[in-house]
């Protein structure tokens, strides 16, 4: 039983080193792409430069919320394990 709670918070781990250094690429590559449309278009006028780099942080945004809900809110056993013990701890 404690080898299995074991992997179970490896994996976690794990999945949360993985989340962690994703965010950091998000940050700097989404950082980088603003600093190219504001050095080719965006410094030249509001209204001819359109802000693309929205489309990039909005669409890894999207797969980095999974990530981070897979990484620190756990599985359907998680929860359902959770769940359990609630109803366990309202019958005593």
């Amino acid at each position: 039983m404690q080898q299995q709670h074991d992997e179970r918070l490896w994996r976690l781990a794990k999945k949360r080193a993985s989340f962690r250094k994703s965010l950091f690429s998000y940050i700097v590559i989404c950082s980088f792409f603003w600093a190219i449309w504001w050095i080719t278009t965006g410094r030249h006028g509001a209204s001819q430069a359109y802000p693309w780099p929205v489309w990039i942080m909005l669409g890894w945004g999207i797969a980095l919320g999974f990530q981070y809900f897979a990484a620190y809110n756990g599985t359907r056993q998680d929860m359902a394990e959770q769940e359990y013990e609630k109803l366990k701890r309202e019958q005593q």
